[in-house]
């Protein structure tokens, strides 16, 4: 299989926008205090600057968030993955902010009603990669300590 010509790196950043602004779950990966990963998908609304997700308070993704404040995760397919790295921050149902939740209920669903307590985790990227297959790798970065490179 050949593979595709390689994108410059004003349209990786045009394609993995709309790929953050389209998709609806990411691979989410935490870890807990002695360093055991955890890997799940979980629902993802991107609002331009940081990345809401919504899981059961009592999770042990919750859990690992809340203990870390770190995240990886990973949106779309093998060759043509954009993966974040970020800063987590928690808000219980109570302390999210209203038009977040709103956001978040509108694209997705509404993790403020039901019997099942859920938090809400604000990532703010630190770092997002791009590309498809391997002449893409070398370029990758597209936002680099919580700035776009291009």
């Amino acid at each position: 299989m050949k593979p595709e010509p390689s994108r410059n790196l004003e349209q990786r950043k045009q394609d993995t926008l709309a790929r953050l602004n389209e998709d609806l779950d990411a691979w989410v990966a935490s870890a807990d205090r002695d360093g055991n990963p955890y890997l799940v998908p979980l629902s993802f609304l991107w609002d331009g600057v940081a990345f809401i997700l919504a899981t059961a308070e009592s999770s042990p993704t919750a859990r690992n968030l809340r203990f870390s404040g770190r995240v990886r995760m990973s949106v779309g397919p093998t060759r043509d993955v954009v993966l974040i790295e970020g800063t987590v921050e928690t808000f219980s149902r109570e302390t999210v902010p209203g038009d977040l939740a709103d956001a978040f209920a509108t694209k997705l669903w509404d993790a403020r009603v039901g019997t099942t307590r859920y938090a809400y985790f604000r990532v703010t990227p630190r770092r997002i990669q791009a590309w498809r297959e391997e002449n893409e790798i070398s370029g990758r970065d597209l936002m680099r300590d919580g700035y776009w490179l291009v």
